[in-house]
């Protein structure tokens, strides 16, 4: 059994390039969000299931590096993760290739090694970087400010 268990749910009317689909979560926080061919393959308005991974990758990770410094002495002033999902085709389709984390911090106490040695341990504890661990490449990048 589950300690923690996350709903969220997608609805789709239509084919793949002519539909258009809707996401939710059981927060409440995305509410029948748009997401259609054009908004994963072109350009168009709504989310699409990789800028949502992207997003939900950025967070965790972000909150697992606030926790590692708190634990480690050091002042969060704030942290600023940028998440990038690349695809690229895979035969007759595409898959995620590549995760990129950059991530930004104002934090007392810690030097640039410092810092990066916490974005290392953070992408080993972070749960959604353990999903992709060995089927998606994880890149970071940190910059202490």
């Amino acid at each position: 059994m589950a300690d923690i268990a996350r709903k969220a749910s997608a609805h789709w009317e239509g084919d793949l390039r002519s539909g258009t689909g809707t996401v939710s979560t059981e927060s409440g926080t995305l509410k029948d969000a748009q997401y259609s061919f054009k908004t994963r393959f072109e350009s168009g308005v709504g989310t699409n299931p990789e800028e949502l991974l992207a997003s939900a990758h950025a967070g965790c990770f972000t909150m697992q590096l606030s926790a590692l410094l708190a634990n480690h002495g050091h002042t969060v002033e704030s942290l600023d993760t940028q998440a990038t999902c690349e695809m690229v085709r895979d035969g007759a389709g595409f898959k995620v290739s590549t995760m990129r984390l950059s991530v930004r911090g104002k934090v007392t106490g810690s030097d640039q090694a410092d810092f990066e040695e916490h974005v290392k341990q953070a992408a080993d504890m972070c749960p959604l970087s353990n999903v992709m661990k060995g089927n998606v490449e994880i890149v970071h990048e940190a910059i202490l400010e």
